[in-house]
C-alpha cells in the first residue's frame, strides 16, 4: 500500500471500530459515546464550518448543538448505520480535507479509531486502562506513516511540557522533542528530561493526551513526571 492510502486505511479501521461498538459505548473522549464521535468526524469533513467553536470560544454551543443533533439520528432505527456510512465517503471535492491525506487525516483517524477501542475496552476517560495491554498489530508501513507525522507536529504537541522530552521506539528511532528549561522552577529545581518509550502508536495517543490508555514506560525525575503529566497524561505506572 502506497504512503499516501494509509489515511483511508484508517478510516475503513474507524468504521470497523464504530460499527462493533455500536452508537451507546464509551470512547475516551470526554463526555462522548461513539455516536457523538461518529457525528464529529462527519461535521469535520462535510460540513467544516460547524468546527468553529468545537474547542471554546463564543460559537462554543452553537457548534456542539449541531453535534448533539446529529449524535442523536443515531437512536433512530437505522440511524446508527446512516451515520458510518457517511463517514465512509470521502468528503466533497471542495472540502479541504480532500485536499489534506495523511498530512491531517492520517492521525486523526487513528487517534480516534482507539479512541474507540480503548474507551470500550476501558469503560471510558476513567477505566482502568486495560486497553495499554491489547494495541493493534499495526503494519512497518502505517508505523512509518505515523512515524513521520508525528516527528513533523511534535514541537507543537509538546510546547506546553514544562521539562525535556525524548520520544523512543524500541530497537526504532529517537526524536528530542524538546530540551529541558534552563532556568530553575519557582522551588529553586532545575527541570530534567523525560523519556518516553513505546511504539510509534503508542506514542502518537500519548502526545494527543492519551497516555493514560498507552502502553508505555516513563524515564525520568519523579517531579519531571509529575510536571510533564500535568499538561500531557501518561501511565500510572512506568520506570
Amino acid at each position: 500500500m502506497q504512503p499516501t492510502a494509509w489515511h483511508a486505511h484508517e478510516r475503513a479501521s474507524l468504521v470497523h471500530a464504530l460499527t462493533q461498538a455500536g452508537p451507546d459505548a464509551p470512547t475516551l473522549c470526554d463526555g462522548w459515546q461513539t455516536r457523538h464521535l461518529a457525528a464529529h468526524m462527519i461535521l469535520r469533513e462535510h460540513q467544516p464550518w460547524t468546527q468553529a467553536g468545537a474547542n471554546g470560544g463564543p460559537l462554543h454551543d452553537w457548534s456542539d448543538s449541531r453535534l448533539q443533533d446529529l449524535a442523536a439520528t443515531a437512536l433512530a432505527p437505522g440511524g446508527y448505520a446512516a451515520l458510518l456510512a457517511r463517514i465512509e465517503q470521502a468528503p466533497a471535492s471542495w472540502s479541504p480535507w480532500s485536499w489534506a491525506g495523511n498530512l491531517v487525516n492520517l492521525v486523526e483517524y487513528f487517534v480516534h479509531t482507539e479512541d474507540v477501542r480503548r474507551g470500550t475496552w476501558a469503560g471510558g476517560p476513567g477505566g482502568a486502562g486495560a486497553a495499554a495491554d491489547q494495541p493493534r498489530d499495526l503494519s512497518p508501513g502505517l508505523e512509518d506513516a505515523l512515524w513521520a507525522q508525528l516527528r513533523r507536529g511534535a514541537r507543537l504537541f509538546y510546547r506546553r511540557s514544562p521539562v525535556g522530552v525524548v520520544l523512543v521506539v524500541p530497537g526504532g528511532p529517537r526524536l528530542a522533542v524538546k530540551a529541558p528549561p534552563t532556568r530553575p522552577t519557582d522551588d529553586g529545581r532545575l527541570p530534567g528530561t523525560m523519556v518516553v518509550t513505546g511504539a510509534v502508536g503508542e506514542l502518537v495517543l500519548h502526545a494527543f493526551g492519551r497516555g493514560l490508555h498507552a502502553g508505555l514506560t516513563l524515564q525520568g525525575d519523579v517531579a519531571d513526571r509529575a510536571a510533564l503529566a500535568a499538561v500531557v497524561p501518561g501511565p500510572r505506572s512506568g520506570e
